[in-house]
């Protein structure tokens, strides 16, 4: 009777430690977000990392570190410092989702981080496989949230980054400047690019369309859509064809601007204000 008396004592003693220590979680992180929201990155880090460590199971407060850590991160910049703060964000967010394998903020963060990381790549190998890395964390974001339309959108922008980057090698081979009415001039490459881009091609468009769907007034979409019928015009056998592409991707370009328009005059209306587009 004793030793249950005293095994009972012990679990009160380590239930109330656990509950003081998740108060003081909360506390931290309360403090921590605090710190972020007045721009101090580097104490709202100390903060968080003490939230997490008080309470290992605390998700806004390993969500809140890593949000912390990415904010520090400069795109581009190469140094050991820099790259570290990428890595202690990617390394927070992956231990979220090991608890929470479809947490929306933990994978778009993932995809985002690595599209930054990819734009500072000056090497266009390397350059790719960190686009394939953030296209694979948007995979997953619509997997798991399939009406995010930014995810989508992104989806459909890498495609778009990776084949216009190879277009434009394509096209620098053949003598052609990038203004340069289309399509390709030798036959022989326009095969080689269709065989292994077309597939990417229409993939993007597809991603798009999505997220048009989800967002029929998503200019941004518009705006790539007309990008990926534009140049994927190259791929065309004729000069009439080329124009018929060129044609269609126009009608993108004028309806995300007329989108913007509607847009800016239903913001100018809802504020009482008027618009030089809508005057």
């Amino acid at each position: 009777m004793k030793s249950r008396v005293i095994l009972l004592a012990i679990a009160l003693v380590a239930l109330l430690s656990t509950g003081c220590d998740k108060l003081k979680s909360r506390d931290k992180l309360n403090r921590g977000v605090q710190a972020y929201k007045s721009g101090r990155y580097a104490d709202a880090v100390v903060y968080f990392k003490s939230a997490v460590e008080l309470d290992p199971d605390n998700v806004n407060g390993r969500l809140y570190l890593a949000t912390a850590y990415m904010t520090q991160y400069i795109p581009g910049a190469d140094s050991p410092d820099n790259n570290k703060l990428a890595q202690s964000a990617k390394e927070e967010f992956l231990k979220v989702l090991e608890k929470h394998p479809n947490d929306p903020t933990a994978l778009a963060s993932l995809a985002s981080l690595a599209y930054q990381q990819a734009q500072g790549i000056p090497d266009l190998e390397a350059k790719y496989k960190k686009l394939d890395e953030s296209k694979e964390w948007y995979t997953k974001l619509v997997q798991a949230d399939p009406k995010n339309k930014e995810a989508w959108y992104s989806l459909g922008v890498i495609d778009w980054l990776k084949w216009y980057g190879n277009l434009l090698t394509a096209r620098a081979k053949l003598g052609m400047k990038p203004d340069d009415p289309g399509p390709l001039k030798d036959k022989k490459v326009r095969e080689e690019l269709k065989q292994k881009w077309s597939a990417t091609i229409d993939e993007a468009k597809a991603d798009l369309q999505r997220a048009l769907d989800i967002d029929p007034n998503y200019d941004d979409a518009m705006a790539y859509m007309n990008l990926m019928i534009r140049y994927s015009a190259d791929l065309v056998d004729s000069p009439q064809e080329y124009e018929k592409q060129v044609e269609l991707a126009n009608q993108w370009v004028q309806k995300a601007l007329d989108t913007k328009k509607a847009k800016a005059a239903a913001a100018a209306k809802s504020t009482g204000g008027i618009t030089q587009e809508s005057k």
